[in-house]
């Protein structure tokens, strides 16, 4: 057939071409001798008939080239010979190819790291089971909106929303938890970050189990028998990742629980730090399984084949009002939100990413700037050579591919040294960037590859194009004739150099202060005032496990203990309790109502965050008393109905009233809600520096109650670095109970820093992509509501808005 015959003469001249071109040249030579033959049978002497034949003939060199160029894959013969001529060229010059090729390097390799990250991060479907049709479903305050809106689930309303609506193929729900790991043969306890996710969680996702099995609808029961999960992270580090395990049991909060299944290695939602999975109901109690204002659950839900997320989501929304009329005296929500999964995964760190995209972009162009800049000023030394050159017939297209290719190999050998410094920098951004999430995906692969390539063929575009048309733009014989050392066409040249450093300049400022709007941000949030002092505190987190803690007395002795032993220690100057320290993160938030002012029937209860502390703790962390009093050591046990507010909450509540001897009334865990009395007022204090000052509300530590308090803070005042006593004081902590774990061992300037390490981050990486080229809150993430261990209940009773602390916050869980 023709084209398979059009095809064997294309791959001929592809990959016989010097035998076709020696077999043109006899072809011509032939020919060539056939004239001379016949001019000398015509009577004509040999030199005579060689010259009519070439007249007859015509210029050999010149038909070489006509025939050559009817030939297949003329170009690529074209381009070999622009490649061999540019790499000549270049090696004349080889402080300009080098200052060239590395400031293209820097350029495309920033680039394809930021390209890696945002790709793996951002646009990379979630490793699930169809994954566009997951979508996350939360409830939405109409009149008490928190961050975006988007609010957590009370496992009421879950329950309800997946029997009565039918929008969604099944919904699943899961909430942050944590545990006291028992140390086994001789291993160290530790505290696991974990989650409690509901028996269809797994198959909702298309989850298959590594080992073993996931939950049964059984096992997802309040007070079943206690099952769990393992990571396999956790199966790897902590068990050695021998299969074995599943059937055994591990000690959880000092209870057994029998490892049924082992997670695959691909699978780390919500977090990679999370290392354990429980059933959902065996996180709760049986109040809080069915109640509708205890806010602490995420919902999960999968859409069904033709059913829009408008239309699933338009039921779930209709119920949850009814839910909202049904309960009007108490914190339920009056309508419900969606967004895609993936959005809810990323939402933090879009903004970020979409903003450090967009400088290595400028650093780009700079780059691309720079390079232009440096062909221009190199045109002028080459302009004799380029008007030989086109003075012996070299078209101006010819001439300015030429230089092309010259732009060409110096952003391929950029590129290829840009990909090492990208494979480099994409595995120092993935392990040091702490608030990117989906992280252990990041790496490069053939799209990454493609965009690199796409990148080299698109730099040099910008970065040798116009100076080529600049050059070969004016080619007169003239320059020829030239003695000086100036340039024919000097004017429009320098016009050039000088807008491409205008756009050089204007990109670098716009990166300047980029990277100084930042900086001014970060610096601040750092120098915030957190309403105490910071100065040599060092915080230590523990959590008692309530079955092993399980009356007031055993908490308070506890806590008591551990105060009397660390304020014993050389180098302490004081130490106090408290349930999160300023800056440590929200916590959570819980409704309250003032008996003195009732408010109306339709009126939802006011709400502010809690704290848990003892009398020491203001005087300690030097938190100013405004009026009234702390509290006392006679507040303890079944004395402790009384708190302390802060001055936020005074002014809010009480803006017309003195505080001090009012009354508010806190539901709890309890059938009915008890009544605390306000005995003073105290300054207030920051529990996220990137955020407004919330009203607060002080609590007993030493009240003992179990599920309230039997997570706490140590905070220690010393008189040298924090940070020599931390082994001291977790002694003691082991001399008291040897099986209880400590975490997040922080000074308060760390902390500070932990909340501020993202914007350090980013403002510290755009400085550097600004100085590299010489030019010259997920929503708002949701509150992880549980302790990291089962004890420490009283962040699962919160009625009403309850949400995790940001990505740049210290984590109430432990890394």
């Amino acid at each position: 057939m023709r084209w398979i015959q059009r095809l064997r003469m294309a791959m001929l001249m592809l990959f016989r071409r010097n035998s076709e071109t020696a077999r043109l040249d006899q072809e011509m030579q032939f020919h060539l001798d056939q004239q001379i033959s016949e001019n000398i049978a015509g009577g004509m002497a040999p030199a005579e008939a060689r010259s009519a034949a070439l007249r007859t003939f015509g210029n050999p060199t010149l038909l070489h080239d006509q025939a050559r160029s009817t030939w297949s894959w003329n170009w690529l013969e074209k381009f070999a010979r622009d490649i061999r001529y540019g790499a000549r060229t270049l090696r004349r010059s080889p402080g300009f190819a080098i200052v060239a090729v590395l400031v293209m390097a820097l350029g495309i390799g920033a680039t394809t790291s930021l390209f890696t990250i945002v790709r793996a991060v951002l646009l990379k479907p979630l490793p699930f089971h169809d994954p566009n049709n997951l979508v996350m479903v939360y409830e939405h305050f109409h009149n008490f909106e928190l961050g975006d809106g988007f609010n957590v689930v009370a496992p009421g309303d879950f329950h309800d929303w997946r029997a009565h609506t039918n929008g969604y193929q099944d919904m699943a729900a899961w909430r942050d938890y944590g545990f006291n790991l028992a140390g086994e043969h001789a291993e160290l306890p530790e505290v696991v970050q974990a989650a409690g996710g509901s028996w269809n969680l797994f198959p909702l996702l298309g989850i298959q189990m590594a080992h073993g099995r996931s939950f049964t609808p059984e096992e997802d029961q309040v007070g079943a028998n206690h099952v769990v999960l393992l990571t396999w992270n956790i199966f790897q580090r902590r068990f050695a990742g021998d299969a074995s395990i599943i059937g055994k049991q591990v000690r959880l909060d000092s209870n057994p629980y029998t490892v049924t299944g082992v997670l695959p290695a691909s699978f780390t939602y919500p977090d990679a730090r999370t290392q354990v999975w429980v059933p959902y109901a065996q996180t709760l109690n049986a109040r809080q399984y069915d109640a509708h204002d205890n806010h602490q659950s995420h919902v999960i839900a999968r859409l069904k084949p033709g059913v829009t997320a408008a239309s699933a989501l338009e039921q779930v929304s209709a119920l949850q009002y009814q839910l909202h009329l049904a309960n009007a005296s108490k914190p339920v929500a009056e309508s419900a939100v969606s967004r895609p999964m993936i959005d809810d995964v990323v939402l933090d760190i879009k903004t970020p990413l979409t903003v450090l995209f967009c400088a290595v972009g400028c650093m780009l162009l700079i780059a691309c700037l720079n390079v232009s800049n440096l062909f221009v000023a190199r045109s002028a030394a080459r302009r004799k050579e380029i008007a030989v050159r086109g003075a012996l017939g070299g078209t101006r297209l010819a001439l300015i591919r030429e230089q092309m290719t010259e732009s060409l190999l110096i952003c391929a050998a950029g590129g290829v040294l840009g990909l090492a410094i990208s494979a480099l920098t994409t595995r120092w951004l993935a392990t040091h960037w702490t608030t990117l999430p989906r992280a252990e995906i990041v790496r490069m692969d053939t799209t990454v590859l493609a965009f690199s390539m796409g990148l080299v063929v698109l730099t040099a575009l910008l970065a040798g194009l116009l100076p080529a048309i600049s050059a070969t733009g004016k080619m007169t014989f003239g320059l020829l004739q030239e003695s000086s050392r100036s340039v024919g066409g000097s004017t429009s040249r320098a016009t050039m150099r000088k807008t491409l450093l205008a756009v050089e300049i204007a990109l670098t400022v716009i990166l300047l202060f980029s990277a100084g709007l930042l900086f001014k941000s970060f610096m601040h949030l750092r120098t915030t005032d957190l309403g105490c002092v910071t100065d040599r505190v060092l915080t230590i987190k523990y959590g008692l496990p309530e079955n092993q803690y399980n009356t007031r007395e055993k908490v308070v002795a506890f806590h008591e203990s551990l105060l009397e032993k660390v304020r014993r220690l050389p180098g302490v100057t004081s130490a106090a309790l408290v349930s999160t320290p300023p800056g440590g993160g929200y916590e959570g938030d819980d409704v309250f109502t003032i008996p003195e002012h009732p408010p109306a029937a339709s009126v939802l209860q006011d709400d502010a965050i809690y704290r848990s502390a003892d009398p020491e703790y203001f005087k300690v962390m030097q938190i100013p008393l405004i009026s009234g009093r702390v509290f006392t050591d006679q507040e303890r046990l079944t004395r402790d109905h009384y708190l302390v507010v802060s001055k936020k909450f005074a002014d809010q509540y009480f803006s017309r009233d003195n505080p001090i001897g009012r009354h508010i009334r806190v539901s709890w865990d309890t059938p009915e809600p008890e009544n605390y009395e306000i005995i003073g007022v105290v300054g207030d204090t920051v529990y996220d520096v990137a955020e407004p000052i919330k009203p607060t509300m002080y609590f007993p530590v030493l009240s003992g109650l179990p599920n309230q308090v039997s997570s706490s803070t140590i905070m220690v005042r010393t008189a040298g670095d924090p940070l020599l006593l931390s082994v001291p004081v977790q002694k003691q902590v082991a001399a008291l109970d040897p099986s209880l774990p400590v975490y997040d061992v922080l000074t308060m300037q760390q902390i500070l820093g932990k909340t501020t390490a993202s914007q350090s981050f980013s403002a510290t990486l755009t400085a550097r992509l600004r100085a590299a080229v010489p030019a010259s809150g997920r929503h708002r993430t949701l509150w992880r509501p549980l302790l990291p261990h089962r004890a420490a209940h009283h962040r699962d009773r919160h009625s009403h808005r309850t949400r995790r602390s940001t990505l740049s916050g210290p984590a109430p869980c432990p890394v």
